[in-house]
Order: structure tokens, then C-alpha cells, then sequence
């Protein structure tokens, strides 16, 4: 299909585009790689009257450390993460995430931020900053701030970013031992389940993304581990908005969801 009318502005910076989101309000959105925004715009499910082109700003397609951080900009890719030597060194977990992601096509255009952002239920990088404690750093007419990624998404499609508000960088903490493992969606290779597990010391921390509208800490399988996968039992521990569609059932995706994180958890 193809796309209602709209105007395409591209933005030189953070602070133009932001003006310009202002500017046009509802009537606006941003475009950087377009791997959720265009399909939907083309089945008319989004009709936006103005596309603001975010994916030539200046200094948000760089990977750089920080201390033990890693701070990768808002506009890079997936390749961009899958081929980052800094990224496979200090933070495997999420090359390993990235690889999984797509298609070649899809690797190459869609972005981080975008995805993050477009919070999609069954997206693979929301797994990935819950369990690395990962800080989302956003500007808007009313200045910069981090957001925690605890606290980041809100439901389906939702997210704590205000409507004027851009995703500028991610900030991970060095991982030394992460695991990803994804049950995906044949055709699309999105998450019907995808687990996060990040050893640190003795604990774990994981997240959980396609099992419910929300992605999420599961907290019971933190607490309930000691060195044992047996944990993953509670992978599902206090979730009641398990999703159901033609992929699987509430059944199958609790059950897909322990065994997730039990691989998750071994490897």
C-alpha cells in the first residue's frame, strides 16, 4: 500500500528537531531508520501530516566509552552494533541480541533508538536493557534527562518519552556475562518470547520481552536464583497481562517463557 500525504522535513540537530516537534505536535513524527514507522504508515495505521528525518543529526550514530560504560548514540543501527568491536568486547550481549534482529535489510537500516522508542511487545532490545540496568538518556524543550530503563516502558507502544522528546544515547554498564535467547516469529523473526540474563556476582538480573504488553524485570527469578536454572520456574511470577495471538497462547508462552529463561540462565 501506500502512504497517506505527508511533508518530510530533515532536521540538522537535536534542538531543530525538537522545534519542529513542537511545531507540528500530533501532527508529527520522527523518522530515523523506518523499519516501524513506514510499514505502518504504508497499511495507514499511522498517517502522520509531517515526517521530521532525524537519521543525518550529527553525533547520534557513534559508539563510545565512558568510564564502564558504553554509550552508543540513538541512530545506530543493528549492524552497526552487531560489527562494533567495543560492543563485542564489553557488552556481547547486546551484539549477540542485535544478530537476531531482522533480516540484513533490517539490520542495516533500522536503529536502537528507533526501536526502543517504537516499544513494540515483541522487539528484541527491551529484554536486553532491563536486565543490563541500561539508562536511556532523552532531550526535550525542557532540557536533557535519563531515564532508567526500568522506567522506560509503560505498555504496548508506550513509553515515559514526553511527545516533544528524543532518544539521543543508551548508556550500558560494561557486561562480562550475558546470555540472549529468542523463541521468534518465523516469518518476521520478532520475539514470541526473548530472555536477557546478566550475571552479576553471585545474582542475576533478567528481562523478559514479547511475553506481555509490557517487557520486564522478572523479579521472582532474581530473587528465587542461588546458582540454579531451576529459578526460571518463576519466569512468569506476578505477570497478568500474558499475551495471546495467533503465535501462541497465554499457555504456551508462560511455558515458552521458562524455558527461555532456563537456557538464558544455563548459558
Amino acid at each position: 500500500m501506500i502512504p497517506a500525504k505527508f511533508d518530510y522535513i530533515k532536521a540538522s540537530s537535536v534542538s531543530e528537531a525538537i522545534g519542529l516537534l513542537e511545531k507540528h505536535g500530533d501532527d508529527a513524527k520522527l523518522l530515523s531508520g523506518g523499519h516501524s514507522l513506514i510499514p505502518a504508515m504504508k497499511l495507514r495505521l499511522s498517517r502522520p501530516e509531517v515526517l521530521i528525518d532525524i537519521g543525518g543529526i550529527s553525533g547520534l550514530n557513534s559508539i563510545s566509552e565512558d568510564g564502564n560504560e558504553i554509550v552508543i548514540g540513538a541512530n545506530c543501527t543493528h549492524a552497526d552494533i552487531v560489527n562494533s568491536d567495543r560492543i563485542n568486547s564489553d557488552l556481547n550481549i547486546l551484539a549477540q541480541t542485535a544478530k537476531h534482529i531482522g533480516d540484513i535489510q533490517v539490520r542495516n537500516r533500522g536503529t536502537i533508538g528507533g526501536s526502543l522508542a517504537h516499544a513494540d511487545p515483541a522487539a528484541d532490545y527491551p529484554a536486553v536493557v532491563l536486565a543490563c540496568d541500561a539508562k536511556i538518556e532523552v532531550e526535550g524543550k525542557g532540557g536533557k534527562r535519563t531515564i532508567p530503563a526500568t522506567e522506560f516502558f509503560l505498555g504496548i507502544f508506550t513509553t515515559a518519552l514526553a511527545e516533544d522528546e528524543i532518544i539521543t544515547a543508551i548508556r550500558f554498564p560494561k557486561v562480562a556475562n550475558g546470555n540472549y535467547q529468542k523463541f521468534f516469529q518465523s516469518a518476521s523473526r520478532f520475539a514470541v518470547v526473548g530472555v536477557a540474563a546478566v550475571k552479576d556476582g553471585d545474582s542475576v538480573k533478567v528481562g523478559v520481552t514479547g511475553v506481555s504488553g509490557t517487557p520486564y524485570r522478572a523479579t521472582a527469578v532474581e530473587n528465587a536464583y542461588s546458582g540454579s536454572s531451576d529459578a526460571a520456574s518463576h519466569a512468569v511470577d506476578g505477570i497478568d497481562d500474558l499475551m495471546s495471538d495467533h503465535f501462541a497462547d497465554e499457555e504456551y508462552r508462560a511455558h515458552l517463557a521458562k524455558v527461555m529463561v532456563k537456557k538464558a540462565l544455563e548459558a
